[in-house]
């Protein structure tokens, strides 16, 4: 028998409770544990910048503030009186706020963000609340506040913060379903968009970094998700074998990025000989590179393969009533920018709120005493009596007062010693009085001027605390680094041309060339068919190779030249193509793709070479002339579909090189582009020259070297430090002014270009550290115009270099400018004489176009 039926039905205090699904608990508990996560942990309110934890700290400190340093042990357990978790989360948010150098001024090992050093025990290491967080943080009359977790304290809800704290600082948080990663922006730059804000303008705001290096802002996008930024390392080039990074980007330390630079250089992307660490007081990471690497390659595989470039997203997220909101810095800006224009004016509120109450109660003593009042209350009985008799002797004056006197008001002037009242002066009580005036008018003038009062506000901060924030990191533009361009030669090239084979394993097989394991490879096979392949261990493409080699998508100077059999029509095609853009691993056909057509000659030329050969035909053909040459220079440079010319339609028995050709594409155009300091050929920035195969650039320095490169694309020239970048011409002359150092006087010099050597700097003006080159020219007739101070006057004199001065070697100190005193030396544009049109110098008529209409895949030389 069951309990149930021994014992009777259950009474209503005993029935079941309602069951709740274990899924509902699971719903439920997760959404407040991600609410609470949220709100109390990884995302910072959009009033003060601060998670609570930063809140509970600050707090804590001011707390404890005395003006001296207090140990961060003692802060941590002052600040458990608020924070209802351990006290390890504490401590790390201490050594992050501090860190920032900002809010906290710091004594101790704190640890190093560039090297990635921790800090010391929180027993070890002292604290104390800056100036400026004294001056922009707190107001206890202008802060809300709540009970603590534990009902005990009272903490702030927010912190009454008067500057843009949360972009200065930056800050990053995950949380449940979402996160935030607000970038730090430079303190001088934040005022100076926080006045921008209060004219009624829109700031650019962008990122800086305490690491410094270099970023590129263009899709930053004011920081909101989906926005990007690129942050490289500065990287100097100390010599040609020596590399020094500087800066580091942001979110790396040495470490991590050493540790980059190593796996790279075992994976073969870069090659290295050895790389030190040497950051002291600065960062300095000496990268030694392996023999015969460009510097300025390396430099380039260094951001490509390495932590010398990152790319962060930001990712804007704040707490705005309770709520998580995506925003923009700007929007971020103009929030905080009007909550200090409201902090102002509440300060300037309770300012005058006490203002008032002290000008009243200094009325109202000095009525008290010089009416004798005081006298009238000796004969009092009571308390009350006493109350009304003073009372009775302000009545007059009541009209005159900004609001109704009350007993407590009374109260106190009874409390006023006898001593004072023996003591009173009337002139120095209305003196005091005035100066209440004074600052009452101004503050009611403030409260007028609100937003003139703010932006004053904004430039005191400035003046005040912003000396020694300048920018760290510096704005660029970054050009785009192809890997396959600059990886290190990592592998070789083999092929087995008759098996169809090609990869970097086939050791026993032919070499082709030194490339890398990122590369492409584009192969020609006899039966006129091509493909472009990534480059493997081994892989087939296909039997009867006729040219493989290493394939540069989009290189316009890559020019093939190819003559084939027609299997279709029996006739010999000839063609000229480049092949400027593929897909991988697809095969394409090279002649009209009729069975049997097959490949008689073909060559690659990387500069669009034209050569001569010579055709021999058949002996049993019916052509009169069996033998001749053709020069490729003939034909015009067609896409890879074109069907060719006819080259003749007899058979023929071979094909013979006769004579090497000679580019027929002209110089490359090359443009110098300042932004990235980079060349290229796309037509970005100034246009430098049109330059052929050894033709060079000379490179004229600020510190006063100069240098002979390539015009490879791959070069880089900092437009910060470069004075003259030309095409070199040995028979120029170079004039140049510089200052020297050592005699802090300015000479003038004149010279050729004796030296040879290409990518190696040499000084031409005096080695000492404060000597330097004002002005380079390599004009005929360059002009400078002089400012000199003669006397209390300033002169301005135009000089002709070329008059001041022979041309004497590039190691000579030169004559001196002047005796007087230089104030501002400027180049002058040359002025180039006006010419003069004259019929003789006409050509007769118009260029003919003999181009052939590149539509046409077939047509007749007209030779046979």
């Amino acid at each position: 028998m069951s309990d149930l039926e021994n014992n009777g039905p259950l009474d209503n205090d005993e029935e079941l409770h309602e069951s709740i699904p274990v899924t509902g608990m699971y719903k439920d508990w997760f959404l407040d544990y991600a609410s609470y996560v949220i709100l109390e942990r990884a995302v910072p309110a959009i009033e003060d910048g601060f998670k609570p934890v930063q809140r509970r700290i600050m707090h804590a400190m001011k707390e404890m503030d005395d003006g001296r340093f207090n140990k961060v042990a003692n802060i941590i357990g002052q600040t458990m009186q608020y924070h209802p978790h351990g006290d390890a989360s504490i401590s790390d948010a201490i050594v992050n706020l501090g860190q920032k150098d900002l809010l906290i001024e710091t004594q101790g090992n704190w640890g190093d963000i560039r090297t990635g050093d921790g800090a010391a025990a929180a027993r070890y290491i002292e604290a104390r609340l800056s100036k400026f967080a004294l001056d922009v943080v707190f107001n206890p009359q202008t802060t809300e506040w709540q009970l603590s977790y534990d009902g005990r304290k009272k903490e702030p809800v927010t912190l009454p913060v008067k500057f843009p704290l949360l972009l200065a600082q930056g800050v990053e948080g995950i949380a449940v379903g979402l996160s935030t990663k607000i970038l730090p922006h430079n303190f001088i730059e934040l005022i100076e968009g926080s006045i921008e804000v209060l004219k009624g303008g829109r700031p650019t705001l962008l990122p800086d970094f305490p690491t410094g290096g270099l970023g590129d802002f263009s899709e930053y996008n004011e920081g909101i998700r989906g926005g990007k930024i690129k942050v490289r390392a500065k990287i100097e080039e100390e010599d040609n074998k020596t590399l020094l990074i500087k800066e580091i980007p942001y979110g790396t330390t040495t470490n991590s990025l050493i540790e980059s630079i190593i796996k790279a250089n075992d994976k073969g992307k870069i090659k290295i000989k050895k790389v030190t660490d040497n950051t002291a007081a600065e960062v300095e990471i000496q990268i030694q590179l392996a023999p015969g690497q460009s510097p300025d390659m390396t430099i380039d595989a260094l951001y490509a393969f390495t932590d010398c470039e990152v790319s962060i997203s930001p990712n804007a997220c704040v707490i705005i009533e309770d709520k998580p909101v995506f925003l923009t810095v700007n929007d971020i800006l103009s929030y905080n920018t009007k909550q200090t224009k409201e902090l102002l004016k509440r300060e300037l509120e309770i300012r005058k709120a006490e203002l008032m109450e002290k000008l009243l109660f200094s009325s109202l003593e000095k009525i008290f005493i010089e009416n004798r009042i005081y006298r009238d209350i000796e004969e009092c009985e009571t308390w009350d009596a006493v109350i009304e008799t003073i009372d009775r002797g302000l009545e007059p004056y009541k009209p005159d007062f900004y609001r109704e006197i009350t007993t407590e008001d009374i109260v106190r002037l009874t409390e006023i010693k006898i001593k004072r009242i023996s003591r009173f002066d009337a002139f120095k009580a209305d003196e005091l009085m005035r100066k209440l005036e004074e600052e009452l008018k101004e503050v009611n003038y403030n409260l007028n001027h609100l937003t003139q009062y703010a932006i004053k506000y904004y430039k005191g901060l400035l003046d005040k605390y912003g000396k020694g924030r300048e920018r760290k990191t510096e704005i660029r533009a970054f050009e785009n680094i192809q890997a396959t361009v600059v990886a290190a030669n990592n592998a070789k090239l083999y092929v087995n041309r008759a098996d169809g084979f090609i990869g970097y394993g086939l050791k026993k097989d032919e070499f082709v060339c030194d490339c890398s394991d990122l590369d492409d490879i584009i192969v020609f096979k006899r039966d006129g068919t091509a493909q472009v392949t990534k480059i493997q261990d081994k892989v087939f493409v296909g039997k009867d190779i006729i040219h493989v080699a290493v394939y540069r998508k989009g290189d316009e100077r890559m020019v093939y030249n190819l003559i084939y059999l027609d299997g279709g029509s029996g006739r010999a095609m000839v063609k000229r193509f480049q092949v400027l853009s593929v897909t991988r691993d697809r095969e394409y056909v090279l002649t009209k793709g009729t069975k049997g057509s097959k490949v008689m000659y073909f060559t690659a030329n990387p500069n669009g070479e034209a050569e001569i050969v010579t055709v021999y035909l058949t002996q049993g053909s019916k052509a009169r002339v069996k033998v001749f040459d053709f020069d490729f220079s003939t034909i015009e440079i067609k896409g890879r579909g074109a069907g060719g010319n006819i080259l003749t339609k007899y058979p023929v028995r071979k094909i013979q090189l006769k004579m090497e050709g000679v580019s027929t594409l002209g110089g490359l155009d090359i443009y110098y582009d300042e932004h990235i300091g980079r060349l290229n050929t796309d037509g970005r920035g100034r246009l430098v020259d049109n330059f052929l195969g050894d033709d060079k650039i000379i490179a004229v320095y600020r510190n006063g070297e100069y240098e002979l490169t390539s015009f490879e694309v791959t070069n880089r020239y900092e437009s910060k430090d470069l004075l003259l970048l030309e095409k070199f011409d040995p028979k120029k002359v170079i004039s140049a002014i510089y200052f020297d150092g050592t005699s802090k006087t300015y000479f003038v010099k004149r010279f050729m270009v004796e030296t040879s050597t290409v990518n190696k700097k040499f000084n031409f003006i005096s080695d000492h550290r404060n000597s330097q080159l004002e002005v380079v020219s390599t004009e005929e007739q360059p002009q400078v115009k002089v400012k000199l101070q003669k006397g209390k006057e300033t002169e301005e004199v135009i000089y002709d270099v070329d008059m001041l001065i022979d041309v004497k070697g590039w190691k000579a100190m030169g004559n001196k400018l002047t005796s007087h005193t230089v104030k501002s030396i400027s180049l002058l544009a040359p002025v180039k004489p006006k010419k003069e049109e004259n019929p003789a110098d006409l050509t007769v008529g118009d260029s003919v176009d003999l181009s052939v209409d590149e539509d046409d895949d077939e047509e007749q030389l007209g030779l046979f």
